[in-house]
């Protein structure tokens, strides 16, 4: 009998061989110590993960995510997690709670689609910036999706789009409820794992149904006094509405911290900086007020977005605050 080999190169998919008595499968969604997977019948299995594989915190963590393959055994009725295959890229964001520590979203994804309104609630171009930035960290493709058009003041949604077209980032304006915009969407997401990432009220769930009709994900609905959206999703779920689409859907954030890039590492998470980066006259330029600053150049000249650029010098302002603590505590010797 063949069975699956968990030493097969992540991202092609198993080799066949005799040797172990396991089975690959897809993991849809986590709950604390369980799973649910996908098996290759096509069939939702809830599956608990082994001791060993949580680590010694009996916890999973970051073990095992959504987007994971994962290879299983049957165990007195029930399935276990035995392994873990080597992961071809992950996504992740600062974990809530005051000390640093890593939550990643998701595993092996083909891109990150970032999903943001243009009005109900207003686009947030600092989420916006913070997502993308950490899909550049992460060698993942992304692609903006700015919903709510038909809401949005005339003018509105084509400032936003021409800024991250210029960045070099494909940008659906679209109207879910409509259906405007949305097969091309659609389109975009055939073939490729995406995952789903936006504020809380921005239409994520409305977006999903009209990309999969018969999902049937709840809708939320902005708080008129707040002007900030509901969470709809308490977890990340993937989603395969058809053989070739696959849509990771995440809880609507209020806030995005940025992981594994400092403030000196932020400029290179700007893909459409690269191309000034080293041609500063001082090579150690803070792009404030130093002459011959090529960024600062290439902004007069159009070449990179005004709006992009003080949203990286805000961000980076940030990054460097929050490091501030932390180099105070190294320096007296805590940690």
């Amino acid at each position: 009998m063949l069975h699956r080999d968990p030493s097969a190169e992540p991202g092609r998919g198993p080799r066949l061989t005799s040797a172990l008595p396991l089975h690959d499968a897809l993991v849809v969604r986590v709950d604390f110590g369980s799973c649910v997977v996908l098996d290759p019948d096509g069939e939702l299995i809830e599956a608990t993960v082994r001791g060993r594989v949580m680590g010694p915190k009996k916890a999973l963590g970051n073990t095992v995510v959504v987007g994971d393959r994962v290879w299983i055994e049957e165990e007195a009725g029930r399935r276990v997690v035995e392994n873990v295959a080597p992961r071809r890229n992950q996504f992740s964001r600062r974990a809530a709670g005051n000390e640093p520590a890593e939550q990643v979203l998701a595993a092996n994804l083909d891109q990150v689609v970032l999903v943001a309104s243009l009005a109900h609630p207003e686009f947030k171009a600092g989420l916006a910036d913070r997502v993308l930035a950490q899909a550049e960290h992460s060698g993942i493709p992304a692609r903006v999706a700015l919903n709510k058009a038909d809401l949005a003041e005339a003018g509105v949604a084509e400032d936003v789009a021409v800024a991250y077209r210029a960045a070099g980032y494909p940008v659906h304006v679209l109207c879910a409820r409509s259906g405007e915009g949305v097969e091309e969407l659609r389109h975009s997401c055939q073939s490729r794992r995406s995952l789903m990432v936006g504020h809380s009220g921005v239409g994520k769930s409305t977006l999903l149904n009209a990309l999969a009709p018969g999902i049937d994900l709840i809708e939320g609905r902005v708080n008129p006094k707040t002007g900030k959206g509901r969470h709809t999703t308490t977890a990340a779920w993937l989603l395969r509405p058809a053989p070739d689409l696959e849509l990771i859907d995440t809880p609507g954030v209020r806030a995005f911290g940025l992981w594994g890039i400092g403030p000196r590492e932020l400029e290179q998470a700007y893909a459409e900086f690269r191309p000034f980066l080293g041609a500063c006259r001082f090579s150690d330029c803070s792009h404030l007020r130093e002459p011959g600053c090529a960024l600062r150049a290439a902004v007069e000249s159009g070449g990179i977005s005004r709006r992009r650029f003080e949203s990286y010098l805000k961000l980076r302002d940030e990054l460097e605050q929050e490091q501030s603590p932390q180099r105070g505590r190294e320096a007296r010797g805590e940690r």
